[in-house]
């Protein structure tokens, strides 16, 4: 019997990528601001390679990574119009798109409107900030009669009244402002904080749910549903 060389062909080598290299630009770009942690470069990066309209297919439809970077850029970069994107971003199943959408989102609601009418709003936030809320529910008004589709607006004056204890006429502008804007969970948890003082817990419960609903992030909401259920219990017991 003859001998037979056995010759074994060499396998061909993989070339391994580095992770960056297999991500999309929109992650690479993300992850370098985690790092550095510059927005201005942030911003014009992705503004120079992504539209608005692709940032916001890329929220719904990228993978996770892609999602998180996708929302937390437009927060910069969109406008009031990304606030039904945002709103389902509030809700996705990964934890990192969520907390992004809670910024960003927040940071839209300021954007509705002409340039006057947010440099407007943002007085009024400063005022409501700086504790001059009469002042406050005054420019507000003055905002809601000239541009009474801006939810921000409604809410702002609501956020007025309830500083001052006007529970009634906040929980209207509250209303009225989930109405032009159903994702405005904070609009929501105000509704409840209202009904609380007033001694209306079964509302109040019904309002911080919705909130919830909306933003399951809202992690004092969610304390503040267990305290209710908690005491409604008690008193049904007794």
């Amino acid at each position: 019997m003859g001998s037979e060389s056995t010759s074994f062909e060499p396998r061909p080598r993989v070339r391994v990528e580095s992770m960056s290299c297999r991500q999309p630009l929109i992650v690479q770009l993300y992850e370098k601001y985690l790092i550095d942690y510059d927005s201005a470069s942030w911003v014009l990066r992705v503004s120079q390679r992504y539209s608005v309209a692709t940032l916001e297919r890329l929220a719904i439809h990228g993978t996770r990574k892609a999602r998180r970077a996708a929302v937390f850029a437009l927060g910069y970069l969109g406008s009031y119009d990304s606030n039904a994107i945002l709103g389902r971003a509030l809700i996705d199943r990964d934890r990192g798109v969520r907390v992004a959408a809670d910024t960003s989102i927040r940071k839209i609601w300021h954007r509705a409107g002409t340039a006057e009418q947010q440099q407007s709003l943002r007085t009024i936030c400063q005022l409501n900030d700086c504790k001059h809320w009469g002042e406050a529910i005054r420019k507000s008004t003055h905002l809601i009669q000239a541009s009474p589709w801006i939810a921000e607006a409604w809410f702002q004056r609501g956020l007025g009244y309830w500083q001052l204890s006007d529970f009634d006429g906040a929980i209207r502008d509250y209303q009225q402002a989930l109405e032009i804007n159903p994702y405005h969970f904070a609009a929501a948890a105000g509704i409840g904080r209202c009904h609380l003082e007033q001694g209306s817990p079964v509302a109040a419960l019904h309002a911080f749910r919705r909130a919830l609903r909306l933003n399951p992030g809202l992690e004092e909401i969610r304390a503040q549903i267990i305290q209710i259920q908690r005491a409604l219990n008690d008193d049904q017991a007794h």
